[in-house]
């Protein structure tokens, strides 16, 4: 599947992450997963909308074990706010790029 977000590995993740200069939004979704499609396409409106106010990055969790195994990720999709290089917490609500974003908003 093609998408215009930013895959990220165990390998980059932290890396990726601690450099950030604005807040990063972390899918972990995996191959088959309809919502998972759903989240990811939710989130390119939202990175057309917000370009370099925020890096959304996806994660697929059948290639990945290490972060999702250290966040307990153990539903699909799931959808991570990192501020400064920290987990701040899991989105809740997922599905629309209004909610996300009145979300990322009120953090």
């Amino acid at each position: 599947m093609f998408s215009r977000l930013h895959p990220v590995t165990d390998a980059d993740f932290d890396r990726v992450v601690e450099r950030a200069t604005v807040p990063v939004l972390v899918e972990f979704w995996k191959p088959g997963c309809g919502h998972c499609q759903s989240l990811m396409k939710e989130l390119e409106l939202l990175q057309d909308e917000l370009g370099e106010k925020v890096l959304v990055l996806t994660m697929n969790v059948d290639d990945n074990f290490q972060i999702p195994a250290e966040l307990e990720v153990f539903s699909l999709p799931a959808l991570a706010l990192y501020r400064n290089g920290l987990f701040e917490r899991f989105i809740g609500g997922l599905g629309k790029k209004a909610e996300i974003l009145r979300q990322l908003q009120n953090g």
